[in-house]
């Protein structure tokens, strides 16, 4: 059995990955959120849920030890959560990490609203853990499942995915996180 901390459990992206793993008896799901309520009436029904913070290092230790993938689908003050989920799973000795970041942060100049985003994969890409870092382009409500990926390096293309293609490319990396260790990877629709 597979054990996957969700933090951020609450955000959209999130949500349809839980739906994608809730069900599934060979993964079992940890949702950490500031606020159990936010998950509405989503059905978690044997997930663990978890009330906390990622900026308290205490209590995000204590959520990540034990688990085998970190994913990280979080807003706030990127940076500060980068480093105490580096610190967290470096000091419990989890190694595979998720990390969600944003379309852009490598261009130049870079718009200051990405300087968080940029800033966080800096330090997760500073970290020796084996982490994937996806960039994607922006969200769209579309029930559709339809995505290509671009590396580090290569010009990011398109300017949307749809949630669910997001949410289905993070399972694909949840059960297979061999195929991108140590990979930064921009996602968008095929010719958007």
């Amino acid at each position: 059995m597979k054990h996957i901390i969700i933090l951020g459990a609450n955000g959209n992206i999130a949500k349809h990955v839980i739906h994608l793993f809730v069900k599934k008896d060979d993964f079992r799901l940890t949702l950490f959120l500031r606020n159990r309520r936010r998950l509405g009436n989503q059905d978690v029904s044997g997930c663990r849920v978890i009330e906390g913070n990622v900026l308290d290092l205490h209590q995000l230790k204590q959520a990540v030890a034990g688990q085998d993938i970190v994913y990280a689908n979080l807003a706030g003050d990127l940076e500060a959560m980068a480093r105490n989920i580096v610190k967290a799973m470096e000091e419990t000795g989890v190694r595979t990490l998720i990390f969600i970041s944003s379309i852009g942060i490598y261009d130049v100049p870079l718009r200051p609203v990405l300087q968080p985003y940029r800033k966080a994969a800096d330090v997760i890409e500073a970290s020796k853990l084996e982490y994937t870092i996806v960039r994607p382009t922006w969200f769209t409500n579309e029930d559709e499942v339809d995505y290509e990926i671009t590396r580090k390096g290569e010009p990011e293309k398109g300017s949307v995915v749809s949630q669910k293609s997001l949410a289905t490319f993070i399972a694909t990396i949840i059960i297979s996180p061999e195929k991108y260790i140590r990979e930064n990877l921009g996602v968008n629709k095929p010719h958007s």
